[in-house]
């Protein structure tokens, strides 16, 4: 199986991506993203490096005070002040 072409020997649609730069040669704007089968690629057109492109799950949110789920506030008791006996 060729590079540029799929199992339909249909040629591949590479895109480049704007602003991206080459880990190997530093090019920017030299780096295209194609699809081969079920992997995604990027490869650098200047140097030819080329890496497949994991996807992951996005990460999960951190929990803060915004996004957490509201806690019991405490009750609120009155207290009795007390004076010092004056001397």
């Amino acid at each position: 199986m060729n590079n540029d072409s799929d199992k339909r020997g249909k040629p591949q649609k590479k895109r480049f991506i704007a602003g991206a730069v080459c880990p190997r040669c530093s090019a920017m704007d030299r780096i295209v993203n194609y699809r081969e089968g079920e992997k995604n690629y990027r490869e650098c057109i200047a140097c030819g490096f080329k890496d497949e492109i994991r996807l992951q799950s996005s990460p999960q949110e951190l929990g803060t005070r915004v996004n957490e789920a509201g806690k019991q506030e405490a009750v609120e008791t009155p207290i009795k002040i007390i004076q010092p006996p004056k001397k």
